[in-house]
């Protein structure tokens, strides 16, 4: 994966984000402030995982000051990778060449340990789009349960070699966390979401992946980004103090 975007860091001043005006700073019921969190992701971005490992220990370490509102966005790193698979090994060897590639497993699998988790580089990579489009209908079903949803399928692929374009592997992840629809949706790849959602026949079998991938994903050019109450952005693998630092500014610009 690409690191040196992956791993800058973007805290600017209160401009609004186009698209992104409207969003205020609200309190939550419990009377806390409320951080609410877009992330633009792609299922077989490795940052991605460790950067919401992160995110979720910030949130931790704040829980007695904000409440937190988690939304997940599309991208898509390769958005030509085969409906098929190749193996992962094959495919970024040929990416970034085999000494580029071992550096980079080297560098992930010490990362993850740090994380608690096992990086897997067996199995198969390749196209995201059913993986999108399950995340989006989950999101309809409440941010918790889209959630859970993200890391059971970052778990599937990055530490248990599951290929992310396997129905049954998708299937497995939405079961586990409660998503209902989800094989009436993988069952047929010409079903959108919507359809789904409203027994309604829509012509784009993508058009709620797209919609979102407009709106939240067309500005940037890697991955994870996050964006917190419609204003500060930070993008990559950030510590969780990094994170923190960003829930006090937002939370002071909303005051």
């Amino acid at each position: 994966m690409p690191s040196r975007l992956l791993l800058s860091v973007r805290i600017p001043s209160p401009a609004k984000l186009n698209g992104l005006r409207c969003i205020r700073f609200m309190a939550s019921d419990t009377g806390k402030k409320l951080m609410q969190i877009d992330v633009s992701s792609d299922t077989v971005c490795p940052w991605c995982f460790v950067g919401k490992k992160n995110l979720e220990k910030a949130m931790e370490q704040s829980k007695d000051k904000f409440d937190f509102e988690v939304r997940w966005h599309p991208f898509f790193l390769n958005p030509d990778a085969p409906k098929e698979g190749i193996r992962k090994s094959d495919f970024y060897k040929m990416k970034f060449g085999p000494a580029q590639f071992e550096r980079a497993t080297s560098r992930m699998t010490e990362i993850f340990r740090g994380l608690g988790l096992e990086y897997d580089m067996s199995g198969l990579t390749g196209n995201t789009m059913d993986s999108h489009r399950l995340i989006t209908l989950a999101g309809h079903q409440g941010y918790d349960k889209q959630n859970a949803l993200v890391e059971e399928l970052f778990q599937s692929y990055f530490c248990q070699g599951k290929y992310i374009g396997d129905k049954q592997v998708l299937l497995d992840a939405a079961r586990k966390v409660g998503i209902e629809g989800a094989e009436e949706l993988l069952e047929d790849p010409s079903r959108g979401v919507d359809e789904v959602i409203t027994g309604l026949t829509y012509p784009f079998c993508c058009q709620k992946v797209q919609e979102e991938l407009n709106k939240h994903s067309s500005g940037i050019s890697g991955v994870p980004h996050f964006v917190i109450n419609g204003k500060y952005q930070l993008s990559g693998g950030q510590p969780p103090s990094t994170f923190m630092r960003a829930f006090e500014m937002a939370a002071k610009d909303g005051a």
